[in-house]
């Protein structure tokens, strides 16, 4: 199969994911790599310079804005979240959505 066919198929499957679940899973890969640039540095660049530890987690950092700016498009195009910003009309799922984050940073740091 020659390059370009297979990068065709490669988009074509990825046209057949729900925009919905093409947004989660941007979003999560971009997630991970950022949770690395920010603190891998720590523990993988402990001894190194500052500014080596800098540039690293830059380079990580790229990789997640490929993922992230995407996911953002996508995002906006199917829930419009940037109500205030963007314009968009406001939607009562983005209340219910702030409360679930808002639960979620309660049960992480609650002392069980």
């Amino acid at each position: 199969m020659a390059p370009s066919a297979t990068i065709i198929t490669g988009m074509s499957t990825l046209q057949s994911i729900p925009l919905s679940l093409q947004t989660v899973l941007l979003l999560v890969g971009s997630n991970l790599f950022m949770t690395f640039a920010w603190y891998g540095h720590l523990k993988n660049l402990a001894t190194a310079p500052w500014y080596l530890a800098a540039l690293a987690s830059w380079g990580i950092a790229l990789f997640e804005y490929l993922l992230q700016v995407p996911a953002n498009r996508i995002g906006f195009q199917q829930a419009g979240f940037t109500v205030l910003y963007l314009k968009e009309p406001f939607k009562l799922d983005y209340v219910w959505a702030a409360l679930c984050m808002v639960g979620a940073v309660y049960f992480i740091f609650r002392s069980a």
